[in-house]
């Protein structure tokens, strides 16, 4: 073989390399391509929650580090794709408090959302002696004082997508949503939702939307 045949097989060889990155390429184009064109006809949308009201059962430090509290949250959920289902799998719904968590999660059932659908969730919510940073006991005695408490109710967990026969991988899924609580004496005609802890149960009407987060 002369040397004039060797380069010509090393030109060979280049022109097979270019050809293969040039595939890998295109390939990798087009990939983005038909994402991108399914993204602009589906128009993929987060669901949309809503705490629409919260009941008291229980809301109290039992003793200077542990607190007791039992809540039925009453939760919308709104799919507003029109050509694409929601699939809800393992969302587990709790209470915090200055960002600590004072109840148990609570799992919610297993539930498809089809296009445009409602799912309405009533979970009740348990914390028996919690404990909790010092600071917190303090922190709620002047939430109570000054007749507002503010709670967050976080729902985690997964879901996937559904469209037409094809169904998506799981992504994580996490919503935040702010619950105001007013109290004081039972019976405040000037507040109807106002209530004593340790009182009876008191069903506080909210509509709060709720910060939804969807990522892989």
């Amino acid at each position: 073989m002369t040397s004039k045949d060797c380069g010509h097989d090393d030109d060979d060889r280049k022109d097979g390399f270019r050809c293969i990155i040039g595939g890998i390429l295109t390939l990798i184009v087009l990939v983005l391509l038909a994402i991108f064109i399914i993204w602009l006809v589906l128009r993929p949308t987060k669901p949309r929650f809503i705490l629409q009201d919260t009941t008291i059962y229980a809301f109290n430090v039992t003793a200077p580090n542990l607190l007791t509290a039992t809540f039925q949250v009453t939760l919308s959920s709104r799919n507003p794709n029109g050509r694409i289902g929601v699939y809800y799998e393992r969302l587990d719904v709790y209470a915090s408090y200055h960002n600590q968590q004072i109840t148990l999660p609570t799992r919610l059932p297993f539930t498809y959302q089809g296009h445009k659908d409602i799912t309405i969730w009533s979970p009740f919510l348990y914390g028996n002696s919690v404990p909790i940073a010092p600071y917190l006991g303090m922190s709620l005695q002047q939430d109570q004082n000054a007749g507002l408490v503010l709670m967050n109710i976080k729902i985690n967990g997964r879901v996937k997508w559904k469209v037409g026969t094809w169904i998506s991988g799981k992504y994580h899924f996490n919503a935040n949503c702010p619950s105001y609580i007013t109290f004081g004496n039972k019976g405040n005609s000037n507040n109807p939702n106002a209530f004593n802890f340790g009182a009876a149960a008191v069903k506080i009407q909210q509509s709060s939307s709720c910060q939804v987060d969807v990522a892989i």
